[in-house]
């Protein structure tokens, strides 16, 4: 019985399949491709190098010396654009301390600074609306802050970090930041 109503079924079928197929619309897609865009990690600029004798654009030697409680006799400057790192001396081969600015993505602002003061570090919030840290060792202390697309970092000699950011704070307010 059960092949008696298969075999009768399956004419059916196939008398159906071709011409239903042939009569069938083309189904058309609307859908635009899937485009996928990736951005490119991010890279971390070299650390900047005192290459020539200059005055800091955006740091005066005299509040420097002041702030960092001494005596700056040079100054050199990197050849990074469009801020250069200022690099403060103690004496002719001793580096008392070193600001360096950063402007352009805010991943690589970000990235410096946590470089600068990585995760453990003590919080660091000075001036209002920037965020960092800062770290104290033997060698003296880095501060490190960034807004938006750009970061700041002050390492000096000196233990005492209010140094740091009280430098850190007059580079942001000379530069506009």
């Amino acid at each position: 019985m059960k092949r008696a109503l298969l075999l009768p079924l399956l004419g059916v079928l196939a008398a159906c399949g071709p011409q239903a197929a042939e009569n069938a619309p083309v189904p058309t897609s609307s859908t635009p491709p899937v485009v996928t865009t990736t951005s490119a990690a991010p890279t971390m600029p070299a650390a900047p190098q005192p290459v020539k004798d200059g005055t800091c654009p955006y740091l005066p030697t005299t509040f420097v010396a002041e702030a960092n409680g001494q005596r700056v006799p040079k100054v050199k400057l990197s050849t990074d654009a469009p801020h250069p790192a200022c690099f403060f001396y103690a004496s002719a081969t001793e580096i008392q301390l070193t600001v360096r600015v950063y402007a352009g993505d805010e991943r690589v602002a970000k990235m410096i600074v946590n470089e600068a003061a990585p995760d453990g570090s003590q919080p660091a919030t000075s001036p209002t609306g920037w965020t960092g840290g800062y770290v104290s060792n033997n060698n003296g202390v880095v501060y490190a802050v960034a807004k938006s697309d750009a970061a700041v970092v002050v390492t000096t000699n000196q233990k005492q970090s209010i140094k740091a950011r009280r430098i850190a704070e007059e580079a942001i307010k000379n530069l506009g930041l």
